[in-house]
């Protein structure tokens, strides 16, 4: 979808959405660089209530969800409120901005644009606890496993370099291969290859979990002391608020 056009069939469950989009992309697995032969796709977006549904007693709804097989396809559809979305673009949250920068869109306007270059604006340091909290929730779930998969390490690997890379470029980037290519792990390019072939249950030994743990240790205190070192400022610019502002009220009285 990067360089080629999206699945017509994507465009076509964009197009059938109950609320006008200001954009959809794709992530999850896709994004991440790790797609299995059956991995689903993560439709996220962001809609537009009409103002009657913002105005009135009865307000419509701030998130959609949906989870079925449409057209042959595996979706996972989350959409949120232009207002709901902007309130967590404001905040620490590393989900929002990478569904926002996703190189791989479905739908777009010039408010999805807009949006994006105000984003840089709300940047901070703080987004590295984002990926603290869910790269240690990610290593929990995964020590858990009777069976130790793939899949979770994959998700802690990225998880943690995503929040790395941030912090020491102030850049997002939300795919693990090309993470790599700034974050050299020679034990990954295995990993990810036997999750794209398919082969994502394949269970980890005791020596393999042994040296995954210690990576995982060290990169998390690598995350830590880019957080302490990082130059991204402390909260979002008072100029990226008032832009947000501005085009909410513009989006909702154009709706």
């Amino acid at each position: 979808m990067e360089s080629a056009a999206p699945d017509p069939r994507l465009l076509r469950i964009v197009a059938a959405q109950p609320y006008p989009l200001v954009f959809a992309t794709i992530s999850g697995a896709h994004l991440y660089g790790f797609p299995s032969p059956d991995s689903d796709y993560d439709l996220r977006g962001v809609h537009v209530l009409p103002l009657r549904e913002v105005l009135g007693l009865e307000v419509g709804h701030q998130t959609i969800e949906c989870e079925r097989i449409i057209e042959g396809l595996e979706m996972d559809i989350v959409s949120h409120d232009l207002r709901k979305f902007l309130g967590l673009l404001l905040k620490p949250n590393g989900y929002v901005l990478e569904q926002l920068l996703s190189p791989l869109v479905v739908h777009t306007t010039p408010e999805h644009f807009e949006l994006k270059t105000l984003a840089e604006g709300c940047l901070t340091r703080h987004h590295a606890h984002h990926y603290l909290g869910f790269a240690q929730t990610q290593w929990r779930l995964f020590e858990k496993e009777s069976h130790r998969r793939i899949k979770p390490l994959l998700y802690v690997y990225r998880v943690l370099l995503t929040g790395i890379h941030l912090m020491r470029s102030g850049r997002l980037e939300a795919c693990l291969p090309r993470l790599l290519e700034h974050l050299p792990l020679p034990q990954v390019p295995e990993l990810i290859a036997l999750k794209t072939s398919g082969a994502e249950q394949q269970t980890l030994s005791e020596t393999d979990f042994s040296l995954h743990e210690r990576e995982y240790q060290r990169l998390l205190a690598d995350l830590e002391a880019a957080r302490d070192a990082s130059t991204l400022r402390e909260s979002p610019t008072p100029a990226a608020r008032a832009g947000l502002n501005d085009l909410l009220v513009r989006v909702r009285l154009q709706a």
